[in-house]
């Protein structure tokens, strides 16, 4: 048995492929049958005149979704998904299904993921599937080549990391406990016995959110690094978001053309990345600062003259598909080709008109933001909108970073932490900054923050018995996930998604 990712090397022999009929045509005398395994797509040739009558009628009946074992000949053909196709010589039916939920047409966002145990099994899941096990692997492989040791921080803990408003309690043998939101206390008390480590787990935010960048189970993968102050820490986040991203586009090239994702900002990632202070950010934002010669409000106000015209060329090309279809000179294949293409550029118009309803939600939100706020969606779009790139924004006000960040020295009332925001409108995905040494500050902070003192005994411990500078930050996979694929909700992005109002299946 051969599975089709290996077929590129098993061209002109005769191979057998076990996996499901996840599409299919025919005629008369041919069956052209899509074939997943798994591995991969490809396509099917089955002749009647090759395999046999039984075997032919056995194919034309075959339902989406069941299961076959073919054998024939890989033949090269560029045209083909993947380049090669199989010429079938034998088919046997392992298992029919039944009628299939998923079909090709148009589903619900609700159907689907109340059907998402299927869902898993379309061509564009299998890509983000894959394109989330290689980031992954590109995770490990980047700090176990840099020394780090991976560490696993505890699920359920007896205090709040940054707070009690968003975490799960649950009952622990008659107290109470919490599903972790972060594992990064945890994780500088190991960095504190192995200097540089991460830790790779589940977290949980009990957010009562719907938006599109929001789980209430998500995985983080924190580092913590003792003796790394914050500039040392943005230089490990740079590098580190390079490393994986040039992985993903480098081994991942079939599953982002599957995606039809542009990579046009996923190779910008090779520049250095932008860095500025909050302030700096803020003027930004505001307009108040111009970049390559321009403001955000200039920028805006001219993207949406460029939404109204692209919105125009899409109606017009909706329009005169619609009307060939409706002449009826086209041929069969003719006309399921113009309905295809309508049914995408519907969707790009889509698209287009959610980004017009965007654009004066974050001029307002540019124009009003007020300085020493914490930002939001909107700001976070207008600022890398700017750059076309990552930016890292440092020293921000201290009322808005949790109680263990580091006061800057040099600039006080600012913390010592770093967001880094993706381009395209996905936000921050990283997290981090240098972690507050003074334990009287410390102290300080957890009455401020209205924490409980007698939970963070331990915690405090680091700071009385070999206390020096360290720093870390939080990745949530999710979030690289989303961006690297370019999808536009957070959903897709875990096999079966826990959200606010979901827990099934």
């Amino acid at each position: 048995m051969a599975y089709i990712k290996e077929l590129s090397s098993l061209e002109g022999k005769e191979v057998e492929l076990k996996g499901w009929n996840a599409q299919k045509r025919d005629s008369k005398e041919i069956v052209f049958m899509t074939l997943r395994d798994g591995t991969g797509f490809v396509q099917c040739i089955i002749n009647k005149n090759e395999v046999g009558e039984a075997a032919f009628e056995a194919a034309k009946r075959l339902s989406q979704e069941s299961s076959l074992s073919v054998t024939g000949k890989v033949v090269k053909d560029e045209r083909q998904y993947g380049g090669y196709e199989l010429h079938a010589t034998a088919l046997t039916v392992i298992a029919e299904a039944e009628e299939y939920p998923i079909t090709p047409k148009e589903h619900g966002v609700d159907f689907l993921m109340d059907n998402r145990h299927l869902w898993l099994r379309s061509k564009r899941q299998w890509a983000i599937m894959r394109v989330r096990n290689e980031i992954i692997f590109s995770i490990h492989s980047f700090f176990q080549e840099k020394g780090f040791v991976q560490m696993d921080a505890p699920i359920f803990t007896g205090n709040a990391c940054e707070g009690t408003s968003t975490l799960f309690e649950t009952d622990y043998y008659g107290e109470p406990a919490y599903l972790s939101q972060s594992g990064q206390l945890y994780g500088e008390a190991m960095a504190m016995a192995q200097g540089l480590i991460y830790t790779f787990g589940p977290t949980f935010r009990a957010e009562k959110s719907k938006t599109r960048r929001h789980l209430s189970e998500f995985w983080m993968i924190e580092p913590e690094m003792a003796f790394y102050d914050l500039k040392m820490d943005m230089d490990l986040i740079e590098e580190f978001i390079q490393y994986v991203v040039a992985r993903v586009l480098g081994k991942c090239k079939t599953e982002l053309s599957v995606l039809e994702r542009d990579t046009t900002y996923l190779d910008k990632v090779t520049l250095p990345f932008i860095r500025m202070k909050y302030e700096d950010a803020v003027s930004v934002i505001k307009g108040e600062k111009e970049v390559n010669g321009k403001t955000t409000l200039q920028m805006l106000e001219a993207e949406i003259q460029e939404l109204q015209s692209e919105k125009s060329k899409t109606l017009a090309d909706i329009e005169e598909r619609e009307k060939k279809i409706e002449s009826g000179e086209l041929k069969k294949g003719e006309v399921n080709f113009n309905r295809s293409k309508v049914d995408q550029l519907k969707n790009v118009l889509k698209e287009l008109e959610e980004k017009e309803q965007n654009i004066p939600l974050w001029l307002n939100s540019a124009k009003n933001f007020k300085r020493g706020d914490d930002f939001g969606g909107s700001d976070e779009t207008v600022l890398t909108k700017m750059f076309g790139q990552p930016v890292m924004v440092y020293n921000w006000p201290q009322e808005v970073k949790a109680f263990y960040m580091k006061e800057d020295e040099h600039d006080k009332g600012y913390a010592k932490g770093v967001d880094l925001l993706a381009p395209e409108g996905y936000g921050e995905v990283v997290g981090g900054g240098e972690r507050e040494t003074d334990i009287d500050r410390l102290r300080r902070k957890i009455v401020e923050h209205d924490l409980p003192m007698e939970a963070f005994g331990w915690y405090l411990d680091l700071r009385k018995f070999g206390n020096v500078p360290h720093a870390g930050f939080g990745l949530g996979l999710e979030r690289l996930v989303a961006w690297i694929c370019g999808l536009q909700h957070i959903r897709e992005t875990i096999p079966f998604p826990r959200s606010y109002g979901r827990l099934l299946p």
